[in-house]
């Protein structure tokens, strides 16, 4: 009939269960060859510091005469090596500030690395999240709850914080409820401050030496306070407001008896 659902173990049913997993099956294959011809090709040379230094005046070179064309294969590139949680987004990001210099840099990386975390942590999701609320379901009750409360809070402390591993965030993210949408502006926001020191320091690539060498231990700091912030404030305004409610209930409840004798 019209407007009835299927009901479960219906060949509707099972057949819409055939597809999903013939789709994941088809998505771990395309990782894997992913991971396997980074591998087998040594892709890994061409996103090296060193390839990266050495190959600058000939990819400016390259961007001169073909604009378009340069930002489009980089932003591939950068997305699918975010995507697939490769090696080598420090030293992409490096490469956009020595070749397309602060701002265009910026905002190019900004967005090739924030869609490339976006496919990241969907893929993890897809392939690995309703296997994981099911087996934790119970103990990932109280973190699904904080998640959906505060979960933009918590993401953007974690993605000011450059000790935590750009990929590991992208997964873990997506074992959990948060909204993709809200994953994918809180991240451009939050990774933005990193983006630009990196960008900036691409603008004098032939002077580094090493990645270690940017992040000093002073900003490091001020990364892991401005992190802390947010979330900081709104749980002490969660508590002025709790005390607040409190005082103003104990004062009801004195206020009452007064009112009673006046009358």
């Amino acid at each position: 009939m019209p407007g009835t659902k299927p009901v479960q173990g219906t060949p509707i049913m099972q057949t819409g269960r055939q597809t999903k997993i013939i789709q994941k099956i088809i998505l771990i294959i395309v990782v894997i060859l992913g991971f396997l011809a980074f591998r087998y090709f040594d892709l890994a040379q061409y996103l090296s510091l060193d390839y990266i230094k050495a190959s600058q005046q000939r990819f400016h070179e390259l961007y001169l005469s073909n604009r378009m064309i340069v930002i489009a294969a980089y932003m591939g590139i950068y997305i699918a090596v975010a995507a697939l949680s490769l090696p080598g987004a420090a030293v992409l990001t490096l490469a956009g500030g020595g070749l397309f210099g602060l701002w265009t840099g910026t905002l190019i990386v900004s967005f090739a690395s924030t869609i490339g975390a976006t496919l990241a942590c969907l893929v993890s999701r897809y392939l690995l999240r309703d296997w994981v609320q099911k087996k934790f379901g119970d103990r990932l009750t109280t973190i699904n709850k904080g998640i959906e409360q505060e979960g933009a809070f918590y993401l953007f402390t974690l993605r000011l914080v450059p000790v935590f591993p750009f990929f590991m965030i992208n997964l873990l993210m997506g074992l959990t409820r948060l909204r993709l949408t809200t994953f994918f502006w809180v991240s451009q926001i939050g990774m933005l401050p990193g983006t630009l020191v990196y960008v900036n320091a691409g603008r004098e690539l032939a002077k580094i030496d090493s990645l270690s060498a940017i992040m000093s231990p002073g900003l490091l700091a001020s990364f892991v306070v401005l992190g802390l912030f947010p979330i900081t404030v709104k749980k002490l305004l969660a508590l002025y407001t709790k005390k607040v409610r409190k005082i103003r209930k104990i004062h009801k409840i004195h206020k009452a008896p007064t009112d009673k004798k006046i009358r």
